[in-house]
């Protein structure tokens, strides 16, 4: 009896044991692995392919039909024998291709041109390269369609394959409208897969369902065996269709299964209540009475909110999200000073060591004297702000380790080092996740467990994110949002420099960032890398795919921090100040040149993505983003926040050496048409592979969602929180639905997992 569980070598045929140790690259070992192996995407059996246009190299799967064979006779070189080369043309929508097939006997160059008869059609797939100026499909293998449609092979002798022959057959047997093209790895063909998919589907009949069945009848779901056959041997788009909606709400219903028993679970946890003060009073009291500027509307909302929330006597767990420059920080130390006013001590962990000097540094400021507690001229109500990173010296360190353990430090900001076994705290009410994407909810979870009751939690995100992102990513946080920027910000001038096209471009930019120092200024270069090939730690590329899924390299060189300093220091840039600024620097010099910088004692800062989050300096006017397409959308959008800050206008240049008409490019002109940040979230998910987005930082044990995309499948993740709550509200823990509670589990059990490899 063939199954779910059988191992995949029983449907592969003769070969099996060759295919199945490919099919393992793909994580495919069972036969149940092979079923829920989608196909990337179909060809239209009735139709030719429509090709684009080709690239060298590339694996082509077409449908095509003959358009005209020739036969050569030539003598073998090596052999001194008569021998033949047959050359088929083949026709599709768009460039044609020239296949050659060699043989040493007549009989087989006879074959080759009886089954290559002009008109006939078939699945053809190879290597695409250029010969002598025209189009080669290199080492075709093919399906012909119609009586005697086999494929690679001859009629006899050393060329035969005949069990290839009758893959073949029964290939045309189940050959539907619509042709499978499934993911492959070296050793494999499709219709290898595809023939194995086949013969797995006339074998299993007990194919479990997921969901139940009222579920599946509540949004007209077909059952799982029905939709694998219409996934994989299907007869209409329409199928295809129908297949992905059940797997898709699968999948959304699970994860959405798991993020509403987070909620409940953390719903139901008890917490101390953190009121605060009387109005006017207190430490937050103190600090609105000499802020010298106006909360904005969204702020105050959003602070009445989370005032609410830190009242109640369970733990809050909220999402502040906003645009660049919204004002997410003074909410935050608000809500931060109403706790300390409560008796608790709040933590603040940032991802990176230069963003948690920069919000000490900031907060330290803002509070003024406040931030005195225990010291000589500290204000009545103040309380100690401490920072703590793991390179610190012992000595500081040992004094902030003392301050949070005693509870003489109402306010501690510090990096990954915060979730340290020997970091304790005497009363943590809440914690502060500044920049939640470089995050998970593992980190969350060990913050969290500093606490003697479980605290409250805000995590904040500068990246915009839209609503079925936040609920699929973010499900067990409520979500507030930030978008009215406050008064004194100056808008950004977004510029596309493309030096491909405009070589002089380049001239003119450094022109411009020397005009701006001299006009009082002070401007920010952005580099992808450190030095030659060394990218910033933590940081991924943002690449470009080619038609077949394969990353496109840079279009040149790609700029680094160190080469470029140096020749614009001796360049363009000469007798400016310049500093350089990345992650492999010693954390006193980082923070010793981020002080210089904001201090105005340096003109331009030759940096990595350091300064992407969190640093405010109000005398940057200009930007540089060199290599410019090596970013992602939101993280542009985040870099350009960095300028316009102090009310004076800020430039954002985009410098890229991409050819024009490439997606990079397209992308970078939508980044410099808009300033909307909520508009280039989306832009980003559609640009970016979603893995890049919900990653196991966000996901929290799964790389990525398999099936959804967040986006497109909007109206499904909606309807999946909807059937979550429906489910979770008549039978918690999912007794009536056990494969749906054995797949929650396998989730939660995922994400515990990763917990504990990571701690």
């Amino acid at each position: 009896m063939i199954g779910l569980d059988s191992p995949v070598v029983a449907v592969l045929g003769p070969r099996g044991p060759k295919i199945a140790k490919a099919m393992e690259r793909l994580g495919v070992r069972t036969v149940g692995d092979l079923l829920h192996h989608h196909p990337r995407r179909y060809l239209a059996v009735a139709e030719l392919t429509r090709l684009e246009e080709l690239e060298e190299g590339q694996v082509l799967t077409v449908v095509g039909e003959v358009a005209g064979t020739q036969r050569h006779q030539y003598t073998d070189r090596r052999t001194g024998r008569t021998a033949y080369r047959v050359e088929a043309r083949l026709r599709t929508d768009g460039p044609s291709l020239t296949m050659t097939f060699f043989a040493k006997a007549k009989h087989v160059s006879d074959w080759h041109e009886r089954r290559l008869q002009r008109g006939r059609r078939g699945l053809f797939t190879g290597q695409a390269k250029v010969f002598r100026d025209q189009w080669q499909l290199t080492n075709p293998r093919m399906l012909l369609f119609g009586e005697d449609g086999v494929g690679p092979g001859g009629p006899g002798g050393a060329d035969d394959v005949g069990a290839d022959e009758a893959d073949a057959r029964f290939l045309t047997e189940q050959l539907r409208s619509l042709y499978p093209i499934y993911p492959l790895t070296k050793g494999l063909d499709s219709w290898d897969v595809q023939r194995a998919v086949a013969f797995a589907l006339t074998l299993v009949d007990d194919v479990p369902d997921l969901l139940p069945a009222e579920v599946r009848a509540r949004h007209g779901l077909p059952d799982t065996l029905t939709a694998l056959q219409w996934l994989h041997l299907p007869d209409s788009r329409d199928q295809v269709g129908e297949a992905h909606r059940l797997f898709r709400f699968e999948e959304g219903l699970v994860t959405q299964l798991v993020l509403g028993r987070r909620r409940r679970v953390q719903a139901a946890q008890g917490t101390v209540a953190r009121p605060g003060r009387a109005e006017g009073e207190g430490l937050l009291g103190a600090f609105d009475a000499r802020l010298p500027f106006e909360l904005t509307a969204g702020q105050r909302e959003v602070g009445e909110v989370l005032a609410d929330e830190l009242a109640r006597p369970r733990p809050m767990h909220r999402l502040l999200q906003g645009e660049v420059g919204s004002g997410k920080t003074l909410v935050a130390l608000r809500a931060a000073l109403r706790v300390v006013d409560s008796g608790g001590q709040v933590a603040l962990l940032a991802p990176t060591e230069v963003l948690a000097q920069q919000h000490h540094r900031s907060i330290t400021a803002l509070l003024g004297d406040l931030a005195g507690g225990g010291m000589l001229g500290g204000a009545a109500e103040a309380t100690r702000v401490v920072l703590l990173t793991g390179s610190m010296p012992r000595a500081a360190r040992k004094e902030a380790l003392l301050a949070a353990a005693s509870g003489e430090a109402g306010l501690v900001i510090g990096t990954h080092a915060l979730l340290e076994p020997e970091v304790t705290f005497a009363d943590l009410g809440l914690v502060v996740v500044d920049e939640q994407h470089r995050f998970g909810v593992e980190q969350r979870a060990a913050a969290a467990a500093k606490a003697t009751t479980p605290p409250h939690v805000l995590v904040m995100t500068a990246t915009p994110i839209p609503r079925t992102v936040a609920m699929t990513v973010f499900g067990d946080l409520e979500v507030a949002t930030l978008r009215e920027l406050p008064a004194g910000r100056a808008p950004v001038q977004t510029s596309l420099v493309p030096v491909t096209e405009r070589p002089v471009w380049l001239d003119r930019v450094w022109a411009r960032v020397r005009e701006e120092v001299e006009a009082g200024h002070q401007a920010y270069v952005v580099c992808p890398r450190i030095d030659a090939d060394d990218p910033e730690e933590g940081t991924v590329d943002q690449v470009d795919l080619d038609a077949e899924g394969n990353p496109l390299p840079p279009a040149h060189r790609l700029a680094s921090v160190e080469e470029v300093a140096t020749d614009l220091e001796t360049g363009p840039l000469a007798g400016l100040r310049t500093a350089r600024l990345h992650g492999r620097l010693s954390p006193e010099v980082k923070d010793a040149t981020m002080r210089a910088f904001a201090a105005g004692e340096v003109d331009v800062l030759v940096s990595t993505t350091v300064v992407e989050v969190g640093v405010d300096v109000a005398n940057a006017t200009t930007m540089v983003l060199l290599d410019a397409d090596r970013f992602g959308v939101s993280q542009l959008h985040q870099l350009r926040g960095r300028v316009g800050r102090g009310g004076l206008p800020g430039l954002c240049l985009l410098v890229t050496h991409v050819p024009p008409g490439s997606p990079a490019l397209e992308r970078l002109e939508a980044v410099a048409a808009t300033t909307d940040g909520f508009e280039l979230s989306r832009l980003d998910l559609e640009h970016r592979r979603e893995g890049d987005v919900l990653g196991a930082h966000q996901a929290g044990g799964r790389s990525s969602l398999q099936r959804l995309r967040v986006l497109r499948d909007e109206e499904t993740i909606v309807a999946a929180r909807e059937e979550a709550e429906r489910l979770l509200d008549l039978d918690a823990s999912l007794d009536a639905a056990p494969r749906l509670a054995e797949a929650v589990l396998v989730l939660e059990a995922s994400v515990e997992s990763d917990f504990l490899d990571k701690s």
